[in-house]
């Protein structure tokens, strides 16, 4: 069954099952393995890293992060 399949499906159910449906998929998020979430970091790192080359974003100076969170949460 492809993607498109299953989300026409999940869409066919009421709001109470998709919710509990919802809530089953980001709790089996946690049930990765280490080599799971090392291969998923890896990935995001990469799209990340391509994303930078193609200046599709620019690079912020960490202590501009570090300026804006301590602003964001003061």
């Amino acid at each position: 069954m492809s993607l498109k399949e299953i989300e026409a499906e999940i869409k066919k159910l009421d709001l109470k099952d998709r919710a509990t449906l919802a809530k089953w998929i980001v709790e089996s998020l946690d049930e990765l393995s280490e080599a799971e979430v090392e291969a998923l970091w890896a990935e995001e790192a990469e799209r990340r890293l391509d994303e930078l080359e193609q200046g599709l974003v620019t690079e912020i100076p960490d202590r501009e992060v570090l300026r804006r969170a301590r602003a964001a949460i003061s």
